[in-house]
């Protein structure tokens, strides 16, 4: 199985220009991908920066005919005009997806800084292997406070998930609400996270959970143990980024770590101020 992930900061290339086909037409030269996770994605935003507002929800979901589309949106808030402006993350699959969450992760008041409400977007994926969760998400940038209760939150997801791994299958529940669908212990967290593999979120995202429940571990640092990451933003727009980093991370839990086959950045395409990064699972 393939995955990438990438922030393609509302589809807006370092030239300035918006561009969804750019954006899908860069990810398929990269690779034959099974899964595309993507952070920052807007509907309905013309006052970004090259944008005229258009639906990218949308627009990226038709450039990419035969896949299933699990939008996430964190901000929703009413347009001038009367329409929604929405703003958040996409996963664009071709496997089946068994079932699918969107999980508003904690954003406490902090009123010195700006900032938004942030979403992981959950989907289960039927696998030649069994069912797997893939969640992408898009943390908090401007406070640490936040990010951190963040950090928490997807802890405890993967608690959460870990539970209802063993949920029961009551057979009079069968074709209602309350049959029961996979949600497996293993598990994908792709983001841009809004941390450094230097700083304690990134430490505190891998710790174990409790007995039973596979921790994470960064997909990278499993294929290439020692060696550090490659930057993941800032490697062309040194306008808003005045030095290259790392931000853009695959996390995978422990039982899927033998499968982890390669991780490769992308440090080549200006589609975005943003790198993707790809994920090869063994199946």
């Amino acid at each position: 199985m393939i995955l990438l992930t990438w922030n393609i900061q509302w589809c807006r290339g370092v030239d300035g220009f918006v561009d969804a086909e750019r954006i899908v037409d860069t990810a398929r030269s990269l690779c034959d991908f099974d899964v595309l996770c993507l952070q920052e994605v807007a509907r309905n935003y013309p006052e970004l920066p090259g944008s005229g507002g258009e639906d990218q929800f949308d627009l990226l979901r038709r450039l990419l005919p035969g896949f299933a589309a699990v939008p996430g949106v964190g901000v929703d808030t009413l347009a001038t005009e009367g329409t929604r402006r929405q703003f958040g993350n996409l996963i664009l699959t071709r496997l089946p997806v068994l079932q699918a969450f969107r999980h508003l992760l904690p954003w406490p008041a902090e009123p010195s800084v700006p900032t938004m409400q942030r979403i992981a977007v959950e989907a289960v994926l039927a696998t030649t292997s069994g069912p797997l969760r893939v969640t992408t998400t898009h943390l908090e940038y401007y406070s640490a406070a936040q990010r951190g209760a963040q950090v928490e939150r997807l802890r405890e997801l993967q608690a959460e998930a870990a539970g209802h791994a063993f949920d029961r299958d009551f057979a009079e529940k069968r074709g209602g609400p309350f049959e029961r669908a996979p949600r497996p212990a293993s598990g994908i967290l792709t983001a841009d996270f809004n941390f450094h593999p230097h700083d304690p979120e990134y430490a505190r995202i891998q710790e174990p959970i409790r007995e039973g429940v596979p921790a994470y571990r960064d997909a990278w640092r499993v294929r290439y143990p020692g060696l550090p990451h490659p930057p993941t933003l800032g490697i062309y727009d040194r306008v808003q980024w005045p030095a290259a980093s790392t931000t853009d991370l695959i996390f995978v839990t422990d039982d899927l770590a033998p499968r982890v086959e390669d991780v490769v950045v992308d440090g080549e395409t200006k589609a975005s101020d943003h790198q993707p990064v790809m994920l090869r699972l063994r199946d």
